[in-house]
């Protein structure tokens, strides 16, 4: 019995904001994607994620190298996301810890 590759990867708005998933998981490709730039191999990565399939982790990968500059400019954006809520995060604690008063 075959596999279709493209049953692999799914996408819909209301799991992980609409990002490219494996099938039945709330793994996005982008995840995939970012242990590999790591250095990790298939293998590795399929051993971290041992509830995926060497197909499934083969899949992303696949889906990475034939969209390249598309999951490049995803992660670029991730990273600017992440980035700015940290900035966020950081000079909300801070404020507030400037607020409260210092016990001696």
């Amino acid at each position: 019995m075959s596999t279709e590759i493209a049953t692999l990867l799914v996408s819909s708005s209301d799991v992980c904001g609409g990002r490219l998933c494996i099938e039945g998981t709330r793994i996005t490709v982008n995840q995939i994607v970012t242990l590999y730039k790591q250095g990790f191999n298939a293998e590795e990565i399929a051993d971290h994620y041992p509830h995926l399939t060497m197909a499934q982790v083969y899949a992303a990968l696949f889906h990475y190298h034939t969209n390249q500059e598309e999951i490049e400019a995803d992660l670029a954006t991730e990273k600017e996301q992440a980035e700015a809520l940290e900035r966020e995060h950081r000079s909300h604690y801070s404020q507030s810890d400037a607020d409260k008063p210092v016990h001696r």
